[in-house]
């Protein structure tokens, strides 16, 4: 007996139907599976950059990111980063690209553009269009997508993903994401260059504190007690430390009590051509050789000969100069010897005949020339009359209109104050007043301008007492 196979039966139609929505939910599941992992992989992409940007501490690491992140959000092989300098020029260095077949070339090609080494590169679309052709011409057909760095309204840079192998398979999404990279690297680079110009700040501030620290050594926290004569001295200091000098030295400092104060005084008024750290540190030097000088007892004119010759050597290395006026007073005769190293003269106001001249003398600047020749005069000062030392920043200091404050202001002012009859100090605080004036309350000085005043204490005549008759 044979047996007969099995008699296969056709699939119901029923069961053909449901096994058809199961595997298009299969396959829509994978396809949600696999966006959600591609938008988890892309969000730790932007995560990571994000991370980088928050601490980075170089900016070159940060930027050999941006062209492997951007090349991932988008799925092609290339990018390339081209970011541009605080002035627009293009930032050669900082090049960023995928390495490639057409890399070396590429990168070869941009650090040697021409238009690119012009300051405003960045900011000229044209230029920019053009380099955006130079790039695609490089690439031959690969497809290519530019998009902006952009911080604070300045371009920054160009960023550029392309796929060496053919067009681009682009979306809406693809754009915003390489624009998110760019705006990320924007924010990088503004960061950098705020960073390093809040350490070029920190630089200059601290070569303020220390020219600061010096001048205040320098300068004499107080004026001496002179029998006979009235001081007041000021240093206004400008923005950018100068070299502004004065000082008080007796000529005898083993003195003490009231033969100290009737002793011979050198009073000296002086500036270091230049500003900064460097002038303060050459005029602390001129200071000791001066002090060492003065105990020489020495004429005026002979102690700014052997000046020169002490400091020839250090000045002409450093390529500066000295202007000083030096002087020397004698409380009991009043006689006041003086010599000058081309430094502005100072003024004298005589009460007597209520008039202003200059005292001058012939002399070279200090450090100018070996074996200098120095004049020498004096003159006796008589009650009443009032002497006043300044630095070439109080008569260059420039006002609201651009004039200079200039001598003729400065005689003009001092014979305003000398003719109220008031003392030294009020004299130097008049004028310093004329000064801030002239120049205008909010704005700052060039230039150190510094005063000393000297001024003769009045005689006091007591009236005569006539003689009772014997």
């Amino acid at each position: 007996m044979s047996s007969k196979p099995p008699r296969r039966h056709p699939a119901s139609p029923a069961r053909s139907a449901s096994q058809q929505p199961l595997t298009a939910t299969a396959s829509l599941r994978q396809l949600l599976d696999s966006l959600v992992r591609e938008q988890r992989s892309n969000q730790e992409l932007l995560v990571s950059l994000g991370f980088a940007l928050r601490s980075f501490t170089n900016l070159n690491r940060f930027l050999e990111l941006v062209p492997v992140v951007a090349a991932r959000l988008v799925g092609v092989e290339g990018a390339l980063l081209v970011p541009f300098q605080g002035d627009g020029r293009l930032w050669a260095d900082q090049i960023q690209m995928l390495p490639g077949v057409r890399s070396e070339s590429l990168l070869q090609t941009l650090s040697q553009h021409e238009p690119g080494r012009s300051a405003g590169f960045g900011s000229d679309d044209a230029l920019v269009l053009a380099l955006d052709r130079l790039v695609q011409g490089q690439l031959g057909s690969s497809g290519l997508f530019a998009t902006s760095v952009v911080a604070r309204g300045r371009q920054r840079g160009r960023l550029y993903v392309f796929e060496p192998k053919g067009s681009l398979v682009w979306s809406d999404v693809h754009r915003r994401q390489v624009q998110l990279v760019a705006d990320l690297t924007g924010v990088a680079i503004e960061n950098d260059q705020m960073l390093q110009e809040a350490r070029r700040h920190e630089r200059v501030d601290r070569q303020l504190s220390i020219g600061a620290e010096i001048q205040a050594q320098l300068l004499p926290d107080h004026c001496p007690v002179i029998e006979g004569v009235e001081l007041a001295a000021r240093c206004r200091p400008a923005f950018q430390v100068g070299g502004d000098y004065y000082d008080f030295i007796p000529t005898r400092p083993e003195l003490i009590g009231r033969r100290r104060e009737r002793g011979r005084w050198a009073l000296v008024m002086g500036d270091v051509m230049g500003k900064g750290v460097p002038a303060g540190l050459l005029m602390t030097m001129l200071r000791g050789m001066l002090r060492a000088e003065v105990l020489s007892g020495l004429p005026p004119d002979r102690i700014l000969h052997d000046l020169n010759q002490l400091a020839l050597e250090d000045l002409s290395q450093s390529h500066r100069f000295v202007t000083l006026f030096y002087s020397d007073f004698d409380p009991r005769s009043r006689r006041l010897r003086f010599a000058n190293a081309a430094h502005n003269p100072p003024l004298i106001w005589r009460a007597q005949q209520r008039t202003i001249s200059r005292l001058d003398a012939p002399g070279l600047l200090i450090g100018l020339q070996p074996e200098a020749d120095y004049g020498t005069g004096s003159v006796v000062l008589e009650p009443g009359d009032v002497l006043l030392y300044y630095t070439d920043g109080v008569t260059e200091a420039p006002g609201i209109t651009g004039d200079r404050f200039d001598e003729a202001r400065l005689i003009r002012s001092l014979e305003s104050a000398c003719r109220s009859g008031t003392g030294s100090q009020g004299i130097l605080d008049q004028l310093f007043d004329r000064l801030d004036r002239f120049v205008g309350a909010d704005r700052q000085l060039e230039d150190d301008a510094s005063m000393v005043v000297l001024k003769v204490r009045e005689e006091v005549m007591l009236p005569s007492v006539p003689r009772s008759p014997a």
